[in-house]
């Protein structure tokens, strides 16, 4: 229900923007629309993750995130570029991070391993147009669906700073998808640059 709802209030806030010419109404359909799309991203997230593979076709067995990494990423730990990476199912859970992204991130690796992305990273709740979640959502599915690395703009997405306070921040992520030797699905990627200052500055 709570899913069927958010489509239509996104389908009538998309209709309603285009018809829209006063700045204020604009404004204003742009925050519900931000705002639906969030939770309906969140819902996907949750219940299904990023895996479009049917459910009895997905790797059921659990899969050693270390092994993975130090088979396909032999730079990953000692990068200076930051990495996340992801269990592709349901709750998209964070498998293995290395240190250049827990710096970059403000995160301890024990605080966050085994914890679902969005909840680690939600969007800045005082930016009502906010769109990170959304976005960062829909290349993951790109890449589970595609089989193929996916490039995103560069995106505002907030995080929250040592003491728990949300600082702006601007990214240039690239999600890529890594399979085992049969073909499937078994982590997706998460690479990330802060370009902030490039942004801001």
């Amino acid at each position: 229900m709570k899913r069927f709802i958010c489509e239509q209030n996104i389908a009538n806030f998309r209709r309603l923007l285009v018809e829209a010419s006063d700045p204020a109404k604009r404004t204003a359909l742009e925050r519900l629309l931000a705002s639906y799309n969030r939770e309906l991203a969140l819902l996907d997230a949750e219940e299904i993750g990023a895996d479009a593979t049917p459910i009895p076709q997905q790797r059921r067995q659990p899969v050693d995130a270390a092994a993975v990494r130090d088979e396909f990423l032999p730079h990953f730990e000692h990068s200076p570029h930051p990495y996340l990476l992801l269990d592709p199912g349901p709750g998209l859970r964070i498998a293995d991070v290395n240190a250049a992204y827990l710096t970059a991130t403000f995160t301890e690796r024990g605080a966050i391993l085994g914890k679902s992305l969005f909840d680690v990273f939600p969007d800045n709740p005082d930016d009502a147009r906010a769109d990170g979640v959304n976005n960062l959502y829909s290349s993951l599915r790109t890449v589970a669906t595609t089989g193929r690395p996916h490039a995103m703009a560069v995106q505002r997405y907030d995080i929250r700073d040592a003491a728990g306070k949300f600082v702006e921040r601007h990214w240039q992520p690239i999600n890529a998808p890594i399979h085992d030797a049969q073909g499937k699905l078994v982590f997706l990627l998460h690479h990330v640059e802060d370009v902030t200052d490039q942004v801001v500055g």
